[in-house]
This record gives C-alpha cells, structure tokens and sequence, in this order.
C-alpha cells in the first residue's frame, strides 16, 4: 500500500480528467462500481482456477459470514453492473470506471498491493472494428498524456479454442521426445 502525497495525487487527478475527457469523445459512460463485491463473483467472472482467485484476492467473511472480496479488477464487476441495471438486453453500451483495485502480490519496486487503474468496457459489441476503436481510443490517451513517444503497443493473440486445443497437443508430443533429458 502506498500513501499519495500531493504531487503525486494531483499527477492521478491530471491523468483521470485526460481519460474522462478522452473517454467522453469516444462515447463511453463513465460508472461507479463497489470497492467490496461478493467473493462469489469472481470465482464465477474470472474463474475458480486462475492465480487471481486462488492467490491474489483480498477475501474476508463479514459479520453475516458473508464472503467479501476486495476488487481485484474491474471487469467482474462492471458485468455484474450490466446485468443487475438491465443494461445488456438488445443494447449496446460503452462504459468505463475507475478507482482502486486490490491485489495480494509481492510488493516490488512500481507494484503496490493497492492500485489505481482504469477500464472500458464495450458490452453487446465484438469484432475488429471495436477492438481497432480501443487501439485508437489508447493511442489517443497515451498522446494526451505526453506518453506516445515512450509507449510501444505490441499485440499478441492466444488465438481461438481450436489453436490454443492444437498448439498444446503439438507441444506435449514435441516435449514428450525430450522427457528423459
């Protein structure tokens, strides 16, 4: 956890305004989601299985025995947001938020156990012409911000179920051969 002196407050401040103004022209709705979201949410949004859930995750049972869980992201969050507000049926959305995230990691030098970080969402819309939006939408934060000429954006792709199902099978044959070395 770090405290924010002024400096640096004003610094997360400048930055949040740039966003919101950047956001706006592109559309997006900004929301406000709960620091505290039930533990349930994201064993089920982000899976049982991954590092977040069964490492990362500030969990604490309330009074109630309730299972509560500091956010570790935005994104359970933002879903669950949609689907209470009704926001999801035969709509289209462009939100985003911001705020503190929680994780339990080892602290090193830039990573804290409590960060701030901002997310969009884009609900009911897929393909490339939304993901080319998001690559413009970051391209023109990071010009903002006086940051394009520190930035490189590298793309990658784990590819569909069908690759990542043949990638696996062909790298446990071709590790196979090398077992006994």
């Amino acid at each position: 956890m770090q405290d924010l002196l002024p400096e640096k407050k004003a610094r997360f401040r400048l930055i949040e305004d740039q966003a919101r103004r950047v956001l706006a022209g592109y559309g997006y709705q900004e929301v406000g989601l709960p620091i505290l979201e039930s533990t349930s949410l994201f064993s089920r949004l982000v899976g049982a299985s991954t590092d977040i859930v069964e490492k990362e995750m500030y969990t604490f049972n309330d009074r109630n025995e309730e299972s509560l869980t500091l956010r570790p992201e935005g994104t359970a969050g933002l879903v669950r947001f949609v689907n209470e507000h009704g926001l999801a049926f035969n709509q289209t959305q462009r939100l985003w938020y911001t705020g503190p995230m929680f994780r339990y990691e080892r602290p090193q030098k830039g990573r804290y156990r409590q960060f701030d970080q901002i997310g969009v969402e884009c609900i009911g819309m897929e393909g490339p012409d939304i993901d080319a939006e998001l690559l413009l939408l970051s391209a023109r934060l990071w010009s903002v911000l006086g940051l394009s000429s520190s930035v490189t954006l590298e793309l990658n792709s784990i590819g569909d179920a069908a690759s990542r199902q043949a990638f696996s099978a062909a790298l446990v044959e071709y590790l196979t051969r090398y077992k006994s070395d």
